[in-house]
């Protein structure tokens, strides 16, 4: 064999890998698109079909692994292509578990579908739509190598934190307002729970995306501000039981 077909077959080889991830991203960020279409609409047969989905990534996910372990072991890469393949088996086990919490996110929405909507989840659609921009930014910024793109996106994670905490306390006050909020507000609690580790999962993809184009890991740490590990909210009444 040729040294001239084995440097194109290993370049193909890397472009079907970046290929995969590509098709396993759109895949990822349509999957969140219709979860919370579904969550919003009450659709619990689209809903069905976003939980179904999650094996097509796992499929995608076991494809890339492969696919990467092979030129691993084959062409012992360098540099660049060494980075290369390490961002990709990083980037699809990401992706992966976005969409898992995709399909807790559709579950949420058939238990949510069989009781009585609440004003709440007007404000976790604005939490998660800030998320899906940002997944949508970050794997854009994979595609196109944009590292400017990619650090934008790995900055709003804060912004997603800050929206998570604000819902966390509005949770908790509905839930002592009225018993009969603690099931819808629950479930609630984990759809905003499972829309913030996606946010984590986009911000590792941007994370990683800095390592393919600069050959190291980011110096800064990574802005967080969720305070729900400390939020109190005491019962009404309770403050001046307490002060007495």
């Amino acid at each position: 064999m040729s040294t001239d077909h084995i440097v194109k077959s290993f370049d193909q080889a890397l472009v079907q890998l970046k290929r995969s991830i590509v098709q396993m991203g759109g895949l990822a960020e349509r999957q969140l698109d219709q979860a919370m279409e579904c969550l919003v609409k009450r659709d619990t047969r689209l809903a069905t079909a976003v939980i179904n989905t999650d094996v097509q990534l796992d499929e995608y996910e076991n494809e890339v692994d492969q696919g990467a372990i092979r030129l691993l072991a084959l062409r012992q890469p360098m540099a660049s292509d060494l980075r290369e393949i390490l961002s990709a088996l990083k980037i699809a086990a990401d992706l992966e578990r976005i969409g898992d919490y995709s399909a807790n996110l559709a579950k949420r929405a058939i238990a949510l579908s069989q009781v009585p909507p609440m004003r709440s989840v007007g404000a976790i659609s604005g939490m998660a739509k800030l998320v899906q921009e940002i997944v949508k930014d970050v794997l854009d910024a994979y595609i196109e190598r944009d590292l400017g793109r990619a650090l934008d996106a790995w900055r709003r994670d804060e912004d997603v934190d800050d929206l998570y905490t604000s819902l966390f306390r509005e949770m908790l006050e509905l839930m002592m307002e009225d018993p009969r909020n603690i099931t819808p507000s629950t479930h609630l609690l984990f759809v905003a729970k499972n829309i913030e580790r996606i946010g984590d999962h986009a911000t590792n993809i941007a994370e990683t995306i800095h390592f393919l184009i600069e050959g190291r890991h980011l110096a800064r740490a990574r802005p967080k501000s969720d305070g729900t590990s400390f939020e109190v909210v005491l019962p009404t009444g309770k403050d001046e039981e307490v002060s007495r």
